[in-house]
């Protein structure tokens, strides 16, 4: 949302409690101690990382999606700091250039066990992945959402499998199952099938073996 002007947005301020990543190990958000969920693009991660700690006070303009308890950042102003605003993208050849030079980060098969904090969602709203009390992080599509959606209860007992990394800012699945526990999982499938899809759906969200993507 390179376009808006940050001036005639909303002010949000709160102090920093752990930054989010997707499964490329690109940061993409934080968490406020609050339980705020501040979302921002991977192109400002660089200078939002090189500003702020956890502990670290910000002020934040963004745009609040309708239905969904999270701010999509617009710009990022650390407690006596420069305002960081979303510019868009850096053009594509530079893109490529500096994706090259990142080095590929290795990831493993993993499981995650414990109490849902709370929901993660996508840039317009849209549920995106889970988090944590121990801020582990899981993340699926958003056509994923309308079958866990009774799954994603914060305070529930949560279990996930899938193919995982580990960085600074902690670990986070691209979960391939996901339930209450090793004896009651969903099985989330690589492609996305509307045939699939059709039969979840007429068997209700408690389907087990409902076939939804995993890849993100």
């Amino acid at each position: 949302m390179h376009w808006i002007d940050p001036d005639h947005l909303p002010e949000t301020s709160g102090v920093v409690d752990r930054f989010l990543q997707n499964t490329k190990g690109e940061a993409d958000g934080l968490i406020l101690t609050d339980g705020t969920e501040i979302h921002f693009p991977p192109h400002m991660a660089g200078d939002v990382i090189s500003a702020l700690r956890p502990g670290g006070t910000l002020t934040v303009r963004g745009v609040r999606p309708r239905g969904a308890a999270m701010i999509a950042a617009v710009s990022v102003q650390p407690e006596d700091g420069t305002r960081i605003i979303d510019a868009g993208p850096p053009p594509q050849d530079e893109h490529r250039k500096a994706a090259r030079k990142e080095k590929p980060i290795g990831r493993a098969g993993m499981e995650a066990q414990g109490v849902l904090r709370q929901v993660l969602h996508g840039p317009k709203g849209e549920t995106r992945g889970l988090l944590l009390e121990d801020g582990r992080a899981g993340r699926f599509p958003s056509h994923a959402s309308e079958t866990l959606a009774d799954l994603l209860r914060p305070g529930s007992a949560m279990f996930m499998r899938g193919e995982g990394i580990m960085t600074e800012h902690g670990t986070v699945i691209a979960v391939a199952e996901i339930g209450t526990s090793t004896e009651d999982l969903l099985r989330l499938d690589s492609k996305k099938s509307k045939s699939k899809d059709h039969k979840a759906h007429a068997h209700g969200p408690q389907q087990r073996n409902a076939d939804v993507s995993h890849a993100l």
